[in-house]
Parts: structure tokens; C-alpha cells; sequence
């Protein structure tokens, strides 16, 4: 017998069979925008959260309250698993090269963007003070679950790829711990720049080192766990945990999540290191078969996910969701300046062209932007809902301006605004 069971989304009641339904005809879309991004070159990103939007703000199917509990969780995990496969395929040479850089564009780009929000909360919205540095916070960084995605298609040369594969992981790290430390100022009428600090880098360092651990110990028992029947889902399991114990214990579970993904993908350099401390052990890494397994799993993931964010964002008041447009327009503005501080003359302008517009936020932004309201912040409200207008403003500019510079479009443009980079992909 069909089943006849209903599911309540919003204010719709929708048979369960065409809810599934619905899930399959999106995951066969998904493909379908893939496979015009590879051809056209347009960033599947843009209509995945055009139909969340449909869904939505826009015709009110679909609610992000009827997802419960489990629509941040999927959120975390979604981010958890790009970052994991992010870290996979980073080398140690690569690493090495571009670390310095991408801690100098991190923090440039972090103080110039929650600078230029500050201020122009405190005009526009006329928010007080220490209210417009921690929305100026929530949208320094660059959200991983955007950029990862975006730049796994794009054509660039080593080292400004891991670059501007690590500026949003680090970033992350930044916009949570300066945050929180803002929303504790706000609520004890107390700031402590020394503090702050200190939880940057104990944040950072406790959490490489643990994801490091874990890397040494799951590659020493991996061709064990290989034996267990259906053993695809493991190492993705144990992703999973790494994250929830850092950030448990109060370290940052990206960066844990990443430094293992990093050491898991570069195993075989560090087993020599390994063995010499514990010879009996034969550390290895994931094969084709359960790195391909990974694949399939990170483009359900951000399919699902672009999805939900798109019927996630706030349209309800036009003078706020202007001010989100008009705050999204002076981060990219201030991003060139950023560029050119933090980057070396010697990359070519393309990179250099697609690192100003790469900003787009997400997840980070999207959940921290509740805590205001959740420890009633007077201007609670207000942050939140700007921010997730800035988040959707923010990723649709990055995917278009992205797609222009890729086609040569804007050449005329970055030609002139970064003319001290030598010429590659960009022509006169």
C-alpha cells in the first residue's frame, strides 16, 4: 500500500512521497548545474540558492524553523566535510609557500572589512559603538563553505591557491573568537584586547595540534578499519568527531578538521617521522575508492546546502535588507585595497583579480548573527537580520564577479586597479 504521510514545511502541508520526490529532483539539478558551470562557466552556487529563495522568503514553502535542530547541525557538518576534503588535497610544499602570505591577507582583510562595517553600521544603522564592532566581527572573515566550493573549479597557480584555500579556514577562526569576545564586551560593559588575543592563538594552535593527533592515530589504524564491512563512512564519521571534541573542549573545530585533512592527505612524508617513534606501526592514507566516496559525499553536501541557505535569508524589511546591500558593496570596495597591501608583486593578476572578489560569507556569519538576539543584545535583531541580507548579497556579487573575471569581462577594470601585477590569464 502507498504510504499516505504527511509532512508540514512552513505553512505548506506536502505529501511525503513528493517531499522525497523533491529531494531526488534536487539532487539531479545539482548535476545539472554542474555541468552548465563546466561548460558556461556560471557558479552552480547562484541558482541552488535561487530555488532556496523560492522556496523560501519568496513564496513561504519552506521554512528554516521546520528543519528543528537539524538544519544548523547540517550546516556545521556541511562545513566540516569541505574543510576535510579542503585539507586533503593541500601538500606540505605548497603549505610552506604560502602560509605567510595567507596569514598576512587573513588579518588584513579581517581589520580592513570589520573596520569599514563598523563604521558603517554606526552611521547607517546607528548602532552603537561596541554593537557596530561585533557586527563589523561577524563579517570580517570569509566563509570556507563558499570559497571552497567556488575555487575547486577555478584555474589557479600554486602557491595563491592554497592561499586563498587557507585566508577563509584562518578567518573563521577569527570571526568566532573576536565575536564572542565582542558579545561577552557587550554584556559586562568590559573589553580585554590582550585576552581576545590570547584566545586567537590558543585557539588555533591547540586545535592544529589536536587535528595533527588524530591524523597520526587514524592513519595508524586505518588498514584495520578497512577491514570492517561498509567502511566508506569512517573516516567521515571520525571528521565528524575531531570536530564536536575541539569544539567541545573550547578550540576551533574547523581548523582541528583541516590540520587533520592536511596531515591525512601528506601521510606518506610524515610516516618516516612517525616510525622512528613507534616502528611497528604502518600509518597510510585514504585511497582512490574512499576519496572518490568523499567527492560524492562534499557535492550532496553543498548542494543541500546552498539549497537551505537560500530559503534561510531574511527579506521581510526592505530598509535593512539596503543597508545589507550597501554594507556587502564597501566590503568589496575595501577588499582591493586589502589586495594590495597583503599580496606579493609577484602573482600574476588573474590570481590577484579573483582573491579581491573572493568574500562572500556563510556559516559563520549566519550563526553567530543569532547570539545577539539568543543574549538580548538591544540592536539584536537588527545585526542579524543585516547580516544574513550581507551574507546573500555577498555570495551572489562573488559568484558573478567571479564568472565576469573568469570570461575576461571586467579586464579593463582589474587591468587598472592592480596594473603593478604582472600580466597572465587578464589581457589589455
Amino acid at each position: 500500500m502507498a504510504s499516505t504521510g504527511k509532512i508540514r514545511l512552513g505553512r505548506a502541508v506536502i505529501h511525503t512521497s513528493i517531499a522525497i520526490a523533491a529531494v531526488g529532483a534536487l539532487i539531479f539539478l545539482a548535476h545539472l548545474f554542474a555541468a552548465i558551470f563546466e561548460k558556461k562557466r556560471i557558479p552552480d552556487v547562484l541558482p541552488l540558492i535561487g530555488l532556496g529563495l523560492l522556496l523560501g522568503p519568496i513564496f513561504n514553502v519552506v521554512q528554516p524553523e521546520s528543519f528543528g535542530i537539524v538544519g544548523p547541525v547540517f550546516t556545521a557538518l556541511t562545513l566540516v566535510i569541505l574543510l576535510f576534503e579542503s585539507g586533503l588535497g593541500l601538500n606540505f610544499s605548497s603549505l610552506r609557500q604560502a602560509i605567510k602570505g595567507a596569514l598576512r591577507l587573513t588579518l588584513t582583510g579581517f581589520v580592513a572589512t570589520m573596520a569599514v562595517v563598523a563604521i558603517t553600521g554606526s552611521i547607517v544603522l546607528h548602532l552603537p559603538v561596541l554593537d557596530a564592532l561585533l557586527l563589523g566581527a561577524i563579517l570580517g572573515g570569509i566563509s570556507p563553505a563558499i570559497s571552497i566550493p567556488l575555487l575547486s573549479k577555478l584555474k589557479l597557480d600554486e602557491p595563491m591557491r592554497t592561499t586563498l584555500l587557507l585566508e577563509p579556514t584562518l578567518s573563521d577562526v577569527l570571526t568566532i573568537v573576536v565575536s564572542l569576545a565582542f558579545l561577552n564586551a557587550l554584556r559586562s560593559n568590559d573589553i580585554e584586547p590582550g585576552l581576545m588575543l590570547g584566545k586567537v592563538f590558543a585557539s588555533f594552535l591547540l586545535a592544529t595540534g589536536l587535528g595533527v593527533a588524530f591524523a597520526f592515530l587514524w592513519s595508524s589504524v586505518l588498514s584495520k578499519v578497512r577491514q570492517l564491512e561498509n567502511s566508506l563512512f569512517t573516516t567521515p564519521a571520525f571528521v565528524a568527531i575531531i570536530y564536536g571534541i575541539a569544539e567541545y573542549l573550547g578550540y576551533s573545530g574547523p581548523i582541528a578538521v583541516f590540520a587533520f585533512g592536511i596531515v591525512l592527505g601528506n601521510i606518506a612524508e610524515v610516516a618516516p617521522t612517525m616510525k622512528r617513534f613507534v616502528p611497528h606501526i604502518q600509518p597510510i592514507g585514504m585511497n582512490t575508492k574512499e576519496v572518490d566516496f568523499l567527492t560524492n559525499i562534499v557535492f550532496l553536501l553543498k548542494a543541500l546546502f546552498f539549497v537551505y541557505l537560500g530559503l534561510s535569508v531574511d527579506l521581510s524589511d526592505p530598509s535593512l535588507a539596503m543597508a545589507g546591500v550597501v554594507l556587502t558593496v564597501w566590503i568589496f570596495f575595501v577588499r582591493i585595497p586589502a589586495v594590495l597591501l597583503s599580496v606579493d608583486k609577484s602573482v600574476g593578476r588573474y590570481e590577484v583579480s579573483l582573491a579581491s572578489v573572493l568574500v562572500a560569507k556563510g556559516l559563520a556569519a549566519a550563526a553567530l548573527a543569532a547570539r545577539p538576539v539568543q543574549v538580548g543584545i538591544a540592536s539584536g535583531e537588527i545585526i542579524k537580520t543585516v547580516v544574513y541580507d550581507v551574507v546573500l548579497a555577498s555570495i551572489i556579487i562573488t559568484s558573478l564577479l567571479t564568472y565576469l573575471i573568469e570570461k575576461g569581462k571586467l579586464d579593463p577594470v582589474y587591468n587598472f586597479l592592480f596594473q603593478r601585477y604582472p600580466k597572465d590569464k587578464i589581457t589589455a
